[in-house]
Formats: C-alpha cells, sequence, structure tokens
C-alpha cells in the first residue's frame, strides 16, 4: 500500500504513461545506434592506457575535495593547459560535467542589467543555468540570426543598459543542424555583447583538427565557448573555454565550480589522451565522415529523409506512442535506437535520434535503415 505522501508523484507519473513521456532506464542492448561516443573513443586501449598509467604513477581516483581545497590535482591544471593550446582559448577550466558548466556559467557571467537572448532549442542544462541567472532572457526561434538582432533591439529600446549574451549550440544535439556562428559572432561584436557557443555534440568532430565550429571566433575576447568531454572525447567531464578575467571570475563567483568536488583527476589524465588522438588521428574524423554520408545516403533513398549534414540524424515520427513501439522494435531486433520525446524536444516531434559512431559500419547502417523502413511502414498500415 502506497503512503498518501506519494500520491501526487504517483499522478505524475501515470499522467506522463498516459501521454507516453514516461521515462526508464534502459541497459545497453544491440548495436550501437544511441550513444555520442562518435569517434570509438570510451572503450579506445589508448584511453584506457593512459588512464591506468595515470595510477601506476600515483595519481588518486578521487580529487578529495573542491579545486579551492585541496582537490586542485596537478592533472587538472595540465589537462587545462593542453586544452587551452588545443582550441585557442586564454583559458580553460575543467568541470565534471557539461550540465554543471553550463550551470554556472550562465548562473555567473551575465549581470542582472544584461540580456540573455537563447535560441529555442539550446541544452537543457542552459536552460537551468539561464533561469538561476539574475539576467533577463528571451527565447528565439532556432537559428533565427534576425530574431537574435530584433530581440537586442528591442531590449536597448526598452532601456536595456547592460550586455546582451548570445546562447547557441554549434551543433544542435537533437536536429543535427548547425548554428549561424559566424552571424553570431558578428552580432556580438556590433552589439558590445557576448557569445556562448556550446560545442558539446561538435568537438573533436568538426572545425580544424576537431577543435569546433566556433574555432574561427575563439579568439575574440567575447566568446565563451563549452566543449564536452563524454561525447566524441570519450571520457567525461567539460572544458570551459574564456578569456582570463571571466575565468577567474568564475573561480571566485560559480558556486558549482567553488562547492564541488573536482573532477577525478583520472579522467583529466584520460582527457588528456583523448584530446591528443584527436589531434593525431585524423583518420577518425575522415571516417566518421564517411560512415554519415552513407548513412545520410541510406536514409534518404530507403525514406526519404532528408539527412542533417552531420553525425546525428533524426527520423522525424510525430506521435510519442509511436517512436516509442519502433524504436523498441529496432532494439528488439539488433540495433540499439532510443525515441526521443517533448519535453526534450517540441510537443509533436517525437523522433528516433539516430547516432553515427565508429561503434557501426557500413553493412550494420544499411542493414539497421533496411529494418526501420519496414518498421515505420507497418506501424503505419
Amino acid at each position: 500500500m502506497s503512503s498518501p505522501a506519494l500520491a501526487s508523484y504517483e499522478a505524475t507519473l501515470a499522467g506522463l504513461e498516459r501521454r507516453s513521456r514516461r521515462r526508464a532506464l534502459t541497459p545497453h542492448q544491440g548495436v550501437d545506434f544511441t550513444s555520442n561516443d562518435y569517434l570509438g573513443l570510451a572503450n579506445a586501449p589508448g584511453v584506457k592506457a593512459a588512464i591506468s598509467a595515470a595510477i601506476d604513477r600515483g595519481v588518486p581516483a578521487g580529487a578529495g575535495g573542491s579545486r579551492l581545497l585541496r582537490g586542485n590535482h596537478a592533472e587538472h591544471e595540465t589537462l587545462e593547459a593542453q586544452a587551452a593550446a588545443f582550441f585557442g582559448v586564454e583559458k580553460v577550466l575543467y568541470f565534471g560535467s557539461g550540465f554543471a558548466a553550463n550551470v554556472a556559467l550562465f548562473s555567473t557571467l551575465p549581470h542582472r542589467d544584461d540580456l540573455i537572448v537563447h535560441d529555442a532549442l539550446i541544452h537543457a542544462s542552459a536552460h537551468d543555468g539561464i533561469s538561476a541567472s539574475k539576467a533577463q532572457a528571451v527565447a528565439v526561434p532556432h537559428n533565427d540570426v534576425e530574431a537574435f538582432e530584433q530581440a537586442i533591439r528591442r531590449w536597448r529600446e526598452a532601456g536595456g543598459k547592460g550586455r546582451p549574451w548570445i546562447a547557441v549550440e554549434s551543433l544542435y544535439s537533437m536536429d543535427g543542424d548547425q548554428a549561424p556562428v559566424a552571424d553570431l559572432a558578428n552580432l556580438a561584436d556590433w552589439h558590445d555583447g557576448f557569445l556562448v557557443v556550446d560545442e558539446a555534440h561538435a568537438t573533436g568532430v568538426l572545425g580544424p583538427s576537431g577543435r569546433g565550429l566556433a574555432s574561427g571566433v575563439k579568439s575574440r575576447g567575447n566568446v565563451v565557448v563549452l566543449h564536452a568531454c563524454g561525447k566524441a572525447l570519450g571520457v567525461s567531464g567539460a572544458l570551459l573555454g574564456l578569456p582570463y578575467v571571466l575565468a577567474d571570475y568564475m573561480i571566485n563567483r560559480a558556486r558549482n565550480f567553488i562547492y564541488s568536488t573536482a573532477p577525478s583527476p583520472l579522467m583529466a589524465a584520460g582527457v588528456r589522451e583523448a584530446l591528443r588522438m584527436v589531434a593525431d588521428e585524423p583518420e577518425r574524423r575522415m571516417r566518421l565522415e564517411h560512415l554519415k554520408n552513407f548513412a545520410g545516403e541510406q536514409l534518404s533513398s530507403r525514406l526519404g529523409i532528408s539527412p542533417s549534414g552531420s553525425q546525428i540524424l533524426p527520423v522525424m515520427i510525430g506521435d510519442n506512442a509511436r517512436s516509442l513501439r519502433i524504436a523498441d522494435r529496432m532494439r528488439a531486433e539488433g540495433y540499439d535506437i532510443r525515441a526521443i520525446r517533448p519535453p526534450t524536444v517540441p510537443e509533436g516531434t517525437a523522433r528516433l535520434r539516430i547516432s553515427i559512431t565508429l561503434n557501426v559500419d557500413e553493412e550494420q547502417i544499411a542493414d539497421m535503415v533496411q529494418r526501420l523502413a519496414t518498421a515505420i511502414e507497418e506501424e503505419r498500415s
């Protein structure tokens, strides 16, 4: 018999179930078409060897405290210096996750008089950070540069005195399309503001040597970039790249940084090796590019779907329950594909998010798409 104190929670879960929006943990099952391990580094011998070597030289598993106490390990600082040089930014701060970094960034840097103008499809972690900010915030339609411009102008006309912060993802995690980063950087310059670019799904994959899509604008003093370490880099954490003065300000004011136990020094050693592999093994990106193009051709020819142009290939279904049924069927047939439903994506846009990684080959891609086409067709009949 359940407790009356739990009734409201049970009712909420029941409501999610009725709308096919209830989530549950599902183990690995079948060939990987759902992870963000784009370059296949999560299980790479080189990354594992780097972590093993760090253990052998006495690097601890845990930091033992926050970075401002005894948790500031040499592995953290070495990683931050290496990452700053690789990505071409003044300073990098290593966080335990991209979520923590985004919340710290948006809740700390924009001032009360500032305006945060963000793409409507930006990461949930950015939304949480923006909600914790004292600055005014406004969402604008996806990838609409003119809408960003108009939002800033309306704010100024209404008496806005601070600086605008333009916030986008460089490669969107659910649609797989790219932001107009150069145009938005120019807009930030014109309005004496800042540009924040979340490179989570581009890091290691896109841009010169995998440095991301904002690589051409990072040298400006008004650009902040976030590079995830748990996606193409295959380890964990996030690297926040920013000007020295903003990094110093974060160290002194970002509660997520000040009061959190520092990330594992062993993970920092693993990220260092992953960055080296990204720099020294361009064939990984070349192979991923080939597989991404092959998958796009398969989806286009068999399902009439226009590919996104990236390794993230959404297959729009629309109905929540139908997307779940198709995903379940694909996993039963040996292919790990997941359904993405609201509120992660807008209402009515439930989809299958197909992720292309170096964990698959052409034969598996072709067979997966054929089975997917059959499953979708049978759902319609």
